[in-house]
């Protein structure tokens, strides 16, 4: 049996998978936690990414690995090879004004244009204006920009302070797509964009080493021996958590996947770039040579939280109690803007539940109110990506929460194409797992999703019209 490893380093934890390379069936895992904060050292995930492996059993009899990570966090370093200060994550927002200062500077559409993308604080570039306004000295020390897989691939790889090879550095174009100044369409780094992030001349950045993009299927050897994994151990392209995941699910062109966890996303893959200039959808690529765009909502799984809560329920009562109510809750709307909302860019909204009446307000419609509220503020990201041509075949609905018999019904009613629940797994680990099979064999290979819930298409339109209204 020929093992491959995938590797999913998240913002809170690192986790492993060891899988058959011709079956996709997993052999081992492990896991590691992260530290909590928005601003972390890096080499608390290389820890984690250590303790993870062993915890799995080790990568001995690995033929090849991949990491995939959370996108968008900012690794600075130093000509040593040294990490200048904590990398900002992507949910780090003290460069929302940098991020505004951007869009001024450039225009929404010329980003949109550029790279598919409009810059918001999750963005690296962001980060970067944010370091030279604020840190001057540390941006002045940048001989390096890498994202959180890329620095944890050139460490497994054997590179670091005690052998600081910048050159070594590599990604792939789906977490690349993820900093605001690369253009997916051409796979190639926009220094210009790089050059204004840093407040610096063209001239100034040519110097800076950024990651090789490497294309899907492509790897580079492990070049020091360690008690981690043997010389010579392929090390493939790796991706953004996003990509990742599509890649685990096996997602081609016409899926759509809606994940709902803390925050929800929505992304489809399609064989064409996008650029929104709003700045709605994120026109990523995506990890397997196509696009992946991508729209975030602040407000998912949480909102089930608040009113499970309400109602003094868990989830699973909380689910059997709104398939007691009709499809729209008989007028009863949750507009749920708990904490703002990123899709629409409403920051300062908050929730609103309409439609009271003596009839309608009781327990199970005001459940049922819940799930369509959610619903249907993702099924408003999935309408900004339709909007731009994208086709929608299927949609995968994917994260704890899909796993309701109440979410995944209600959710044939709110979207009019077919929906599929996956059986629940690390997918972003999966698809890092698909990436290290491909570097090894050549072919990206089709392992099977097992699927749990699959309802029948059911669409009430009441559901939506009312929301809307």
């Amino acid at each position: 049996m020929t093992l491959v490893a995938g590797v999913d380093s998240s913002t809170q934890s690192c986790k492993v998978v060891i899988r058959d390379a011709h079956t996709g069936a997993t052999v081992r895992t492990g896991r590691a936690t992260h530290p909590t904060g928005t601003a972390v050292d890096p080499e608390a995930w290389w820890s984690a990414l250590q303790t993870a492996i062993t915890d799995a059993g080790g990568f001995d009899d690995v033929a090849a690995v991949s990491i995939a990570g959370q996108q968008h966090g900012m690794v600075v370093l130093d000509s040593a090879g040294t990490v200048i200060r904590d990398a900002l994550l992507w949910n780090d927002t003290r460069s929302a004004a940098a991020a505004q200062q951007l869009i001024e500077e450039v225009g929404a559409g010329e980003f949109a244009r550029r790279t598919g993308s409009v810059p918001v604080a999750s963005f690296t570039l962001t980060k970067l204006r944010w370091l030279a306004d604020t840190e001057p000295d540390n941006a002045a020390r940048i001989a390096a920009v890498a994202l959180p897989h890329d620095w944890l691939s050139w460490r497994l790889r054997g590179f670091g302070p005690e052998n600081p090879a910048l050159d070594e550095l590599f990604t792939d174009r789906s977490d690349a797509s993820g900093t605001v100044y690369f253009n997916p369409a051409t796979n190639e780094y926009d220094r210009e964009l790089l050059a204004i992030g840093l407040r610096r001349t063209a001239e100034d950045v040519a110097g800076i080493v950024l990651p090789v993009i490497l294309a899907p299927g492509e790897s580079r050897p492990v070049v020091a021996d360690t008690p981690l994994i043997p010389v010579g151990t392929p090390v493939a392209a790796g991706a953004g958590d996003n990509a990742g995941g599509a890649l685990g699910l096996g997602a081609a062109q016409g899926d759509v996947v809606i994940s709902i966890g803390t925050s929800g996303t929505v992304f489809a893959v399609t064989d064409a770039p996008i650029a929104d200039e709003s700045g709605t959808v994120a026109g990523f690529a995506d990890a397997s040579g196509l696009y992946l765009p991508l729209v975030a909502t602040l407000n998912a799984a949480r909102i089930l939280d608040s009113i499970a809560g309400l109602l003094g329920v868990d989830h699973e009562e909380l689910g059997r109690l709104a398939l007691q109510a009709e499809p729209g809750s008989g007028g009863l709307v949750l507009h749920p803007y708990f904490e703002g909302e990123r899709t629409p860019n409403l920051p300062d909204a908050t929730a609103t539940l309409t439609g009271m009446t003596l009839a309608s307000t009781t327990r199970p419609r005001l459940a049922r109110a819940a799930i369509e509220g959610m619903l249907c503020a993702l099924a408003d990201g999935l309408d900004a990506v339709t909007r731009l041509g994208v086709r929608a075949d299927r949609l995968l609905l994917i994260g704890g929460a899909a796993q309701n018999e109440a979410v995944s019904a209600i959710a044939a009613q709110v979207f009019d194409i077919p929906v599929v629940v996956p059986e629940p797994g690390e997918f972003v680990a999966a698809g890092a797992a698909v990436q290290a099979a491909w570097a090894l064999t050549g072919a990206r290979p089709e392992w099977p999703v097992g699927v749990v819930a699959q309802p029948p298409v059911d669409y009430r339109p009441v559901i939506r019209a009312q929301y809307a209204a």
